[in-house]
């Protein structure tokens, strides 16, 4: 009897596989097209954040069908760390990637990249724009994407006073692999300018056509042949120079933007979190002189900038999305909104990023798909390493088995209903003398700074209560020792961090 028992239950099964199988072979499932929007230095600076100086009224309308993470971070403030922490789902403490020049072929070979994991499930995968970063000697990843790159510059001046007629300047130089061993040789760039001129005449206009192109071509194959798309289209503005046409400074009166409120790095904090000059002062006429205060005229000039380039970016991304509509791709097309890292705009003293602090680390994160109910916030903590599996269970894919470690959470039930958690904070870190590993609830910051070798000696510590001072004027971690004891206690759960340029 028993026999027969197992042997009907067999049997059950088979006819259950065989019924399964038909069913998906009279209704086979249709994967969605995935389209990723990067944008290098966004901070939430977007209307639909509650920016109300920011002009981004196609941002805003992504906003309006997405749900917007109030609380995500990057994972560490600097473009190519940054993306690498995307597109492997993994931190950089995790990798040892943390700095601008690092190739990940050299110390990853086998790391398995988010698209190349879609590839492996038959999607076609394309990139343009600034995916990952290409300069400072590094060359990105061409072996990600299923067919060559499409790059453009992220360095760009039109007017040729911006180059002192024409010449390579420094940071063009390092954007480009050229001289660089020669950088301090060679001129500044201006830090913005705008002529009147098309928008197509800078690279991001001239990306947006090319995606729009892509897009028309992924339609026809997908009604062809059934292939699904995963496109990274990257945009480079607002970071600097803030190039950007005519018409997008004209959009916003200078002296209406904001200016930085508090303007002194906090009191107590440790010596090695704060930061002076650095990135800005190879940009005309920012002073070479780190400690020199700016003049309010080119602060004002600076903030002008960046919203400018905001809304020129803001434009380009506009008609990618409408060509996506106008295409009948939107309703099967999850897009995401993705900024590199934050951006300080002269708050604590501090311009660009580089820091571990609010204004460099938390960034935009929009998503919007099939079955995702729009226009909805969530302050659950988000990291970059979490859209990785974030992607591949709204795609149906299987979880992702890689090479290197996974340290991102699927945001997924977090996109069904916004109050959910997945997990209590958010981790992110920053290499400089000390390393410094930070932890980010929906309150509190704590960033531990420790000696490379990780010598206890070493060890200083930063505490911030944003409900109490959201400008993060004063170092608490002697004023809330049980605060900080416990956000101690979760930084210790985490791995040691990898050396530099190792695992």
């Amino acid at each position: 009897m028993g026999i027969s028992v197992r042997l009907g239950t067999v049997l059950i099964g088979l006819a259950t596989s065989m019924s399964s199988q038909l069913v998906l072979s009279e209704e086979p499932e249709v994967r969605p097209n995935v389209l990723m929007i990067l944008v290098d230095d966004l901070k939430p600076a977007i209307g639909g954040y509650g920016d109300r100086f920011a002009k981004t009224p196609n941002l805003d309308a992504l906003a309006s069908r997405s749900v917007r993470f109030e609380r995500a971070y990057c994972n560490q403030a600097v473009c190519a760390p940054s993306r690498f922490t995307l597109m492997l789902g993994a931190h950089s403490t995790s990798t040892g990637l943390y700095g601008l020049g690092s190739s990940l072929r050299k110390v990853m070979p086998d790391a398995t990249t988010l698209p190349q994991y879609f590839a492996s499930h038959g999607y076609r995968t394309e990139s343009l724009g600034k995916v990952f970063h290409i300069g400072h000697g590094n060359q990105g990843d061409p072996s990600s994407f299923s067919i060559p790159h499409f790059h453009d510059k992220v360095i760009e001046y039109l007017n040729p006073e911006s180059t002192e007629g024409g010449k390579l300047t420094r940071e063009e130089a390092y954007f480009t692999n050229q001289r660089l061993g020669e950088i301090k040789s060679l001129p500044r760039g201006a830090a913005y300018e705008f002529p009147d001129v098309e928008d197509e005449d800078y690279a991001d206009g001239r990306v947006a056509t090319e995606t729009i192109h892509r897009l028309e071509s992924a339609a026809k194959r997908r009604a062809n042949q059934g292939t699904p798309f995963f496109i990274v289209a990257g945009f480079v503005r607002p970071h600097l120079p803030f190039s950007a046409p005519k018409k997008y400074w004209d959009l916003h009166d200078p002296e209406d933007l904001p200016f930085p409120k508090h303007e002194q790095l906090p009191v107590g904090a440790p010596r090695v979190a704060g930061k002076r000059g650095g990135e800005i002062s190879n940009y005309s006429p920012v002073p070479v002189d780190r400690e020199a205060d700016y003049e309010r005229s080119l602060k004002r000039d600076l903030i002008h900038g960046y919203y400018a380039s905001c809304s020129y970016m803001d434009a380009q991304v506009g008609r990618v999305l409408d060509r996506l509509k106008t295409l009948g791709l939107e309703e099967n097309t999850i897009v995401v909104l993705w900024g590199d890292h934050g951006f300080h705009l002269g708050d604590l003293g501090i311009w660009t990023k580089h820091t571990n602090y609010e204004q460099a680390n938390r960034i935009p994160i929009l998503i919007a798909g099939p079955k995702i109910e729009g226009g909805v916030a969530t302050y659950q903590p988000a990291e970059s390493v979490d859209l990785f599996p974030t992607l591949a269970e709204l795609a149906g894919l299987p979880s992702p088995e890689v090479s290197q470690p996974l340290d991102g959470v699927s945001l997924v039930p977090v996109l069904h209903d916004p109050e959910t958690r997945v997990r209590n904070h958010a981790f992110h870190a920053y290499p400089k003398q000390k390393l410094g590993r930070a932890i980010r609830t929906e309150r509190y910051r704590l960033v531990e700074w420790a000696p490379w070798d990780r010598t206890e000696s070493g060890l200083e510590y930063e505490l911030y209560d944003y409900d109490a001072d959201p400008l993060e004027k004063r170092n608490l971690i002697a004023e809330l020792p049980e605060v900080a004891k416990r956000l101690k206690e979760t930084l210790r759960q985490y791995p040691a961090p990898v050396p530099r340029g190792r695992r």
